[in-house]
């Protein structure tokens, strides 16, 4: 099951970038997506969760990025602030999604489509949120360790 949501968040991700880019219509891009073969390894109800909840949250969630980042959320490649928007509605919106899995998945999907140290910088942002969003979660971590 873990592979499926990989998978989601991989599609999603690609939904985003086709939005930011090009500004589809979302019901358009995620038509589109579910005709590639790979696309039924996917979760396709965490998909439409993740793609339509980041789309519908995008102000929200840019306006909690921001703060965090080093330079203005407009002048992030569009990988870039797909995964960080992603994550950040990982860590704001789904609490089954434990802190260090949202992030590392951010890693992960920077790795994979980003630049060559994209990865570092999205580990650091992701991280920042986290340590607001869930303070609580972490601090139990720490205090267990």
């Amino acid at each position: 099951m873990a592979g499926s949501r990989k998978h989601a968040r991989e599609f999603a991700l690609q939904g985003l970038y086709a939005w930011l880019v090009g500004g589809a219509d979302a019901t358009l891009i995620a038509a589109n997506l579910k005709e590639d073969e790979q696309f039924r390894r996917a979760d396709e109800d965490y998909f439409r969760t993740l793609l339509y909840g980041v789309l519908k949250e995008e102000d929200l969630l840019s306006s909690r990025i921001a703060p965090l980042l080093d330079r203005p959320i407009a002048e992030l490649s569009p990988i870039e602030r797909g995964i960080l928007l992603l994550g950040a509605y990982e860590l704001v919106n789904c609490p089954d999604v434990p802190w260090r899995v949202a992030i590392n998945e951010g890693v992960e999907l920077a790795k994979k489509f980003g630049g060559t140290d994209g990865h570092k910088y999205i580990n650091g942002v992701l991280d920042k949120l986290a340590q607001d969003v869930r303070a609580v979660e972490i601090g139990a971590a720490k205090n267990r360790g």
